[in-house]
């Protein structure tokens, strides 16, 4: 990430958050170098409160908080855009964003881009605090052997007529050819490429 050039005299910097599915902008608020660490860590967007003079997490009151995805510096270096999940209503008012405005409709495909970004942020998490942190521990090879097993399943109660079984594994293999293609730098969009191409 390019070097953040907090404020010399407050050692803060603007931080807009967006809602890393949808895209909708969700609030304004500031952040040291001390809260951010903590939002990378924790895995919840904690801020600095200018008028307390502390560090807050967003939701700890509330406990609508921002499940944090990932985070980008401007071109200046001077302010940042974070990309959250939001656990209810983000503004203090009760509205879902701070300018009041709507939570837009989340189709099934934006949930499996949303997953990938869970996914991507997990992977750097300790392994003995997400499932998908320790997989990613045992490397490639284990992660690989995973999708295959989960591939086997699905084939196995597909020869049954317990459908809900058959969902939940098939989900299953979903999920960890996901991990498998955070693993190898891919995603959904380089697999839908293509089969872009193989339909004429």
């Amino acid at each position: 990430m390019k070097e953040i050039k907090f404020d010399v005299l407050t050692g803060l910097a603007p931080a807009v958050v967006q809602d890393a599915v949808s895209g909708q902008v969700l609030m304004l608020a500031y952040m040291n170098a001390e809260s951010l660490l903590k939002t990378q860590e924790t895995g919840l967007v904690t801020f600095y409160s200018r008028s307390r003079q502390e560090l807050w997490v967003k939701g700890e009151t509330s406990g609508n908080f921002l499940k944090f995805v990932t985070v980008a510096v401007d071109c200046d270096g001077d302010a940042l855009l974070v990309k959250a999940n939001p656990i209810g209503p983000v503004c203090h008012t009760g509205s879902h964003t701070c300018w009041d405005e709507e939570k837009p409709t989340i189709t099934n495909l934006d949930f499996l881009k949303q997953l990938e970004g869970v996914i991507h942020q997990r992977r750097s998490q300790s392994p003995e605090t997400s499932y998908v942190a320790k997989l990613f521990s045992k490397g490639l090879n284990k992660i690989a052997q995973k999708v295959g097993e989960e591939a086997v399943e699905v084939v196995i109660e597909s020869k049954d007529n317990n459908d809900d079984l058959f969902i939940n594994e098939a989900a299953d293999l979903v999920f960890h050819l996901m991990i498998l293609l955070e693993a190898k730098n891919k995603g959904l969009e380089d697999v839908v490429d293509i089969l872009k191409g193989r339909v004429k």
